[in-house]
């Protein structure tokens, strides 16, 4: 069976840069930058654009099986004019190129932000409850869902939306300032394992899963991602504590 071709946007960040080496081995990838550029391994096809671009977008995008599209302002505190660029434009343009192109599936990059304010309030959160932005940066993640979910019923497009957590390396929950952490952690290796159980489930047409690993303090739950697209976390914040 013929490898998969992924795209990547946003494949200088932090998670783009983990997920780079992670699915290397197993999928063909092609990577979107914007303004850092990182050189290109044997194999990689590297496109330079912003996602704002539709007509870029149409180019980059066509041809791949799946689109992990990270790109896009990552800060809680950035201002409504910022997430509305990177944010819902660039998302916008990425799930409209996939339907003009035909590429089957959009995994987004969403964030547990979009429910936020139930975190403040001490509230255990399920995915299926009502979304409750806590920043203009979480309400534009919950766009994103809602959008993904428009292509999904209109035009056929298959989409799961990943409500990250705090992605950090190790040693930030050993050195961390606070213990929210313990709580809210997404380690490397389950980042990478969550992002190829969404790749490889073509049976979910619409899904939005919280991406933490195996914590014992867990206060959103993952049940649903374990059952549905097979979501096995390995990592404890609490081995770390």
């Amino acid at each position: 069976m013929a490898r998969k071709k992924i795209l990547i946007t946003g494949a200088a960040g932090k998670i783009g840069r983990v997920l780079r080496d992670g699915l290397k081995d197993d999928y063909d990838l092609r990577l979107l930058y914007h303004r850092t550029v990182l050189p290109a391994a044997p194999g990689e096809e590297v496109y330079v654009a912003s996602v704002k671009d539709l007509d870029k977008m149409v180019e980059v995008v066509g041809g791949v099986d799946s689109v992990v599209h990270l790109a896009g302002d990552p800060a809680v505190s950035a201002s409504f004019q910022s997430v509305y660029e990177n944010n819902i434009l660039g998302t916008y343009c990425i799930y409209e190129a996939a339907r003009r192109t035909g590429v089957p599936q959009v995994i987004f990059a969403s964030t547990n932000h979009v429910t936020g304010m139930y975190e403040q309030e001490g509230v255990y959160t399920t995915p299926e409850m009502l979304v409750r932005p806590d920043s203009h940066y979480g309400a534009s993640k919950a766009y994103g869902e809602a959008l993904g979910r428009y292509y999904v019923d209109e035009f056929g497009l298959r989409v799961i939306c990943l409500r990250i957590g705090t992605f950090q390396p190790v040693e930030s929950v050993q050195n961390r300032s606070s213990d929210r952490i313990l709580s809210t952690w997404l380690s490397h290796p389950d980042m990478v394992h969550m992002t190829k159980r969404s790749i490889e489930t073509e049976s979910v047409k619409f899904g939005i899963y919280y991406g933490i690993s195996n914590n014992t303090r867990a206060y959103w739950d993952t049940e649903n991602a374990r059952k549905e697209i097979g979501y096995d976390p390995k990592d404890n914040a609490e081995d770390y504590a």
